[in-house]
């Protein structure tokens, strides 16, 4: 367990703790206050739904890996520690598609208590002020 849990702690928790496909997301913190978490999602190629019909933009998958880990991470600096924990739900609602870019994507506790989290993310194009996706994710606290 990392504690306490700041900003220079998220790179660390990245590399240690999640899943080499998730550490290719290649997610970075941007800003970090006591309600919401910034972070940036860079532009990938190897993010972007490529042919048919509407091809060229951000993957959903790679947006639902991505709310999870944010979520986790904002938790913990939320806290100002690192808390084992396990997704218990998990949802996602594609708003407009976004283009390949980076991806700018802000999360939020709405509750954050002894056995249970959950969280708000938002994800926008870097050049938009319109949400592309937003996701809900429910955490059960494993040290509780």
């Amino acid at each position: 367990m990392i504690e306490p849990f700041g900003p220079p702690e998220v790179a660390t928790a990245y590399k240690e703790i999640f899943a080499p496909w998730v550490q290719d997301l290649g997610l970075e913190l941007v800003e970090a206050s006591a309600e919401t978490c910034t972070f940036r999602l860079p532009a990938s190629s190897r993010l972007v739904r490529e042919g048919g019909p509407g091809g060229g933009v951000v993957c959903g998958q790679a947006l639902a890996g991505a709310a999870d880990t944010v979520s986790v991470f904002a938790l913990a600096l939320i806290n100002n520690r690192f808390r084992p924990n396990t997704t218990t739900d998990f949802s996602i609602r594609f708003l407009r598609p976004i283009p390949m870019g980076d991806v700018m994507i802000e999360v939020r506790a709405l509750s954050n208590g002894r056995r249970l989290a959950t969280t708000e993310v938002f994800f926008r194009a870097a050049d938009s002020k319109k949400p592309g996706a937003h996701a809900t994710c429910c955490f059960a606290w494993l040290d509780g």
